[in-house]
């Protein structure tokens, strides 16, 4: 029977993030559009901002930044390299990453509440607060799907270590109409299928070794600290914090691309935002240092 061109239309208007199945599964190394060695600009932050744990893009020239200790939301001028502006939303509380969905902000609390600010821009703004229920530990990935008009969430750790879900990464999407979370992870990221991938392309990473004198294999954890898509590519790029591993999917959930992030640029990558035209900025808490945002101007390479 052939199938209506409507229907058609419609599955492949719908197709997003979807994990394609082992046999279809076809995760191939690609160069990416930035060069993470070298930052077109980097943006030093003023001490308020020291322990930053997350950005999200306002427009051409600003950038909201929460830091994890209090409920404040900074906005930064990235022309003038100085905060503007700042709303007070909550109490003190571990804060991990925002996101901005038109005039409303989202900030994320690792106890997986989600805390709403509409309106922000007004100094009438409005609060209101919502309960996740993410599974895991350590919820700090956030960010914003527009393509599906849903925010998607993330946790650091896994809630056990003898679950069946052990060697997954998953992330969930957050109903932007009824605020509630779906139950089930919109997209699946597999730790075996990322060290074969790392494995296959020579990409440089830390390596363990199960037993003693056994074969060494990537030690790679993948706690998710932060993510964003890509408007221009829709990719997703994930960072790992701690390990300063940056992972790129495409749109169908596949691997394009690993590298292990330099400790001098990246001391602790925290937080993640693209701006309209692709451009990406990679935020660090400070350590011996004030915290900065690194900006990495989208310059498109051949996918060939």
């Amino acid at each position: 029977m052939n199938t209506p061109v409507y229907l058609l239309l419609f599955l492949v208007n719908t197709l997003s993030f979807v994990k394609l199945t082992d046999s279809q599964s076809v995760n191939t190394f690609r160069k990416i559009d930035y060069n993470l060695s070298a930052p077109d600009r980097v943006y030093v932050l003023p001490p308020a901002l020291f322990e930053i744990s997350g950005i999200t893009e306002i427009d051409a020239s600003t950038i909201a930044c929460v830091q994890d200790e209090n409920g404040i939301v900074f906005f930064h001028d990235i022309n003038k390299n100085q905060t503007t502006r700042y709303i007070v939303f909550g109490s003190q509380g571990d804060y991990e990453d925002l996101a901005r969905v038109d005039n409303t902000l989202y900030v994320l609390r690792s106890d997986e509440v989600l805390a709403e600010i509409s309106n922000f821009k007004s100094d009438n703004f409005k609060r209101e607060a919502y309960s996740t229920s993410i599974p895991g530990r350590n919820v700090e990935g956030l960010c914003y799907d527009r393509n599906n008009s849903r925010l998607l969430l993330a946790a650091k750790e896994i809630s056990d270590d003898k679950s069946v879900d052990k060697d997954k990464r998953l992330i969930y999407g957050f109903d932007l109409v009824t605020k509630k979370l779906k139950k089930d992870p919109v997209i699946s990221i597999d730790l075996q299928e990322i060290k074969r991938f790392v494995l296959e392309n020579n990409i440089k990473v830390p390596m363990k070794s199960k037993k003693k004198g056994g074969k060494e294999e990537p030690d790679i954890k993948l706690q998710i600290s932060a993510f964003g898509i890509n408007p221009i590519t829709n990719s997703l790029f994930v960072i790992s914090g701690r390990e300063r591993l940056i992972l790129v999917l495409n749109k169908l959930g596949n691997i394009e691309y690993i590298e292990r992030l330099s400790p001098d640029l990246f001391p602790q990558p925290e937080g993640i935002t693209f701006m309209r035209n692709g451009d990406m900025f990679i935020s660090n808490e400070g350590r011996n240092e004030l915290a900065t945002i690194l900006r990495f101007n989208y310059k498109p390479v051949s996918k060939k």
